[in-house]
């Protein structure tokens, strides 16, 4: 069984929200980790960079596949997590904490009706 903690909203692609104060923070989940493998590598946009939802916004590479990262809403990057760029195990280690990709500020926060509930997500991968 994997981790779906209650407090985020997911994407089918497996990416993770939650949102602290005026920003959004995306990550990949717990079964997204665990189907990759160890990641050896992430990719990821720049500060600054506008996105809009379902636009890919980097790569997290493993030992077994790539797999592209996907905006689960509209919003401009106004952080990355950079020290996956040294430990991407972290995404392993720690998918809904430390394992972090970025924070967007979001444009339209009406995208967060569109994201699936930890149940929805959690019936999608069993």
């Amino acid at each position: 069984m994997f981790e779906i903690p209650d407090d985020k909203k997911y994407l089918e692609s497996h990416e993770w929200t939650t949102t602290d104060g005026d920003t959004v923070r995306v990550g990949i989940s717990d079964f997204a980790q665990d189907e990759l493998g160890d990641v050896v590598f992430v990719e990821l946009p720049a500060e600054g960079d506008e996105l809009a939802a379902g636009d890919e916004f980097g790569v997290v590479e493993s030992i077994k596949a790539v797999s592209d990262l996907y905006a689960p809403i509209s919003g401009t990057v106004v952080a990355v997590n950079e020290d996956l760029f040294d430990a991407p195990e972290l995404v392993n280690d720690d998918p809904y904490g430390d394992g972090w990709m970025l924070e967007l500020e979001p444009s339209n926060t009406d995208e967060f009706d569109d994201l699936l509930s930890p149940e929805e997500y959690r019936e999608q991968t069993e």
